[in-house]
């Protein structure tokens, strides 16, 4: 029985795998969310899972994944982390496989594999359009036994304030609150597991969830943790716009077959085909997605002069497009009174996945002792851009990554309760500071969000221009220096407070890679240099940003 404590922030599927492995192992957890692991951002995840299982006689291997991954993600990849993935790719299917998960089958009773961005191979095993929810149900089942033995303990509605870090900035704790009664707890523990996701809420309306709000890796970010590849944010080519959000039209659709056209001359052009014969419209994301925006804003082809362009399934079986694609077909006969069966379905990029995030090592190891981060929030496998079907192979395998380093590592039992004290009472102080300092005329934290998403809409988009980015700095410097009105949230008070200074850091990061690659394409740098076959690195001392590039290898040291 291994008698560690460790504390798990975030529970999609990074977060649930790595308390199911470290659970396993007699280690107790504690497990916080803001909400059940069924509402994740994992349960949205739709086209599947990749793996170089190689039974559709294409002789697939995990060195031509490995490849694969590391070609779109232009090289700057971590490459030893790479070769571990895609090296246990397959042990992961097959023990979702094991564990429940309702993968599609093929006619010889295999998991059916599907094409998928960037891949020669059919290398993508999936649930029909609902991947994320089987793996993420398979997976919950498997924890439910480790809370029914008392290994797991979850909290829900709980928020990430801050680490506790000893005298040698060692981490021995976290302070969190829970967002509904406003109670803020401190917690020992001897490892700490970021798995929070991505940073959705710094651009607001995007695919992804807003309960990935960012706060996590910005709280981090103001305790001197790294962070790398900000710059890297992924536009999914094929998204509906609906009043609330964007939603995701999976790359399964393409997988499938699904064809991108605009009108020329009356014509349909498929100027994916034309301009990339060998793969089309499954190139690459970040490559489709500056194709379709050169053909609605170069171009000017846009559909009926909007920035829109058709994705067509109506010619496939209708039985692909229902089972295969339900999850599709449901958002378009739900959102958009659109059957694809019939019509073409008018999609335009959207924000989707960030690359970049907390820096880890090829072993989940963050820049600070003691902490890891898994999932989305970390940076490591994906590079410059992410391949379809990477995202939840990456999640889980993180989790089993960073659950074996824990459970190898031996632990001192020196006592910390003055510092986690100290901490404790350091938070609750600033909330009754808050509390006596909130007036409604101040600027609504809503309000503030809103203006934080239109500058970085504004600044981030599929090309950067250098202006633009300098002018969104001094519009986030008067924005940091508004007083903010929270609604009686002191979590969102915190939240919008944090937001900002991580926003800024993106955009320095952007500012410094002066080149294009990837998902970064800056207008005044059109080509790729090598001096930037490097990873980004940001962090913030006092009110200093440094932005450094480092080996994409590189070893924390702990």
């Amino acid at each position: 029985m291994d008698t560690k404590n460790v504390l798990v922030i975030g529970a999609g599927l990074s977060g649930l795998t790595c308390s199911v492995k470290l659970a396993e192992k007699g280690v107790n957890v504690c497990l916080f969310s803001p909400s059940p692991s069924e509402r994740s951002q994992s349960v949205m995840a739709m086209g599947g899972i990749n793996a170089a299982l190689n039974t559709k006689g294409q002789d697939d291997s995990p060195s031509q994944h490995y490849a694969d991954t590391i070609s779109g993600g232009q090289e700057i990849n971590n490459h030893r982390a790479v070769k571990k993935l895609t090296d246990d790719a397959p042990d992961i299917i097959r023990w979702l496989d094991d564990i429940g998960t309702s993968f599609t089958r093929d006619d010889n009773g295999n998991i059916d594999q599907r094409y998928f961005g960037g891949q020669k191979k059919q290398r993508t095993a999936y649930a029909g359009a609902r991947t994320g929810k089987q793996v993420l149900s398979a997976i919950t089942r498997m924890l439910r036994k480790y809370e029914h033995e008392n290994l797991v303990k979850r909290y829900i509605g709980w928020r990430f304030l801050s680490l506790v870090l000893d005298d040698d900035d060692r981490c021995v704790g976290a302070v969190l609150i829970n967002e509904l009664t406003d109670e803020i707890r401190s917690f020992a523990a001897d490892y700490v597991v970021i798995a929070s996701g991505g940073m959705n809420k710094v651009f607001g309306k995007i695919s992804g969830s807003l309960q990935n709000d960012a706060g996590t890796t910005a709280r981090l970010f103001l305790q001197d943790i790294k962070l790398a590849n900000l710059e890297m944010i992924q536009f999914h080519p094929t998204t509906i716009r609906t009043p609330v959000k964007n939603m995701l039209i999976t790359e399964a659709a393409r997988g499938e077959g699904g064809r991108l056209y605009t009108l020329r001359d009356d014509e349909r052009w498929y100027f994916m085909e034309e301009w990339y014969p060998e793969l089309g419209a499954l190139m690459p994301r970040d490559v489709v997605s500056r194709s379709i925006y050169k053909v609605c804003n170069q171009y000017d082809l846009g559909i009926n002069g909007e920035n829109i362009v058709y994705l067509d399934v109506s010619f496939l079986p209708e039985e692909t497009v229902k089972v295969k694609l339900d999850e599709v077909y449901d958002v378009c006969m739900k959102y958009m009174n659109l059957d694809p069966t019939v019509e073409p379905i008018p999609v335009y990029p959207g924000i989707h996945y960030f690359m970049g995030g907390i820096l880890t090592d090829d072993e989940h190891k963050t820049s600070i002792k003691n902490v890891y981060a898994i999932g989305e929030c970390s940076a490591q496998y994906h590079g410059a851009n992410r391949l379809g079907g990477n995202s939840l192979l990456g999640a889980i395998h993180g989790g089993y990554v960073a659950a074996e380093e824990i459970t190898g590592q031996n632990v001192t039992s020196d006592n910390h309760d003055d510092i986690i004290l100290n901490e404790l009472k350091r938070h609750e102080n600033a909330y009754v500071e808050w509390k006596n300092n909130q007036t409604r005329n101040h600027t609504s934290s809503y309000v503030i969000e809103e203006e934080l998403a239109g500058i970085m809409n504004n600044a981030m988009g599929i090309y950067r221009k250098e202006e633009t980015l300098k002018d969104a700095l001094v519009q986030l410097e008067k924005l940091e220096d508004k007083e903010v009105y929270s609604h009686d949230s002191y979590y969102e008070y915190v939240l919008i407070k944090s937001l900002i200074p991580l926003s800024k850091a993106i955009i320095k990061c952007a500012m410094e890679r002066k080149e294009s690659r990837g998902a970064h394409q800056r207008i005044e740098y059109p080509e790729k240099k090598d001096k930037y076959l490097k990873t980004t690195v940001i962090r913030k001392i006092d009110d200093e940003y440094i932005v450094s590039f480092n080996d994409t290898d590189e070893k924390m040291g702990w």
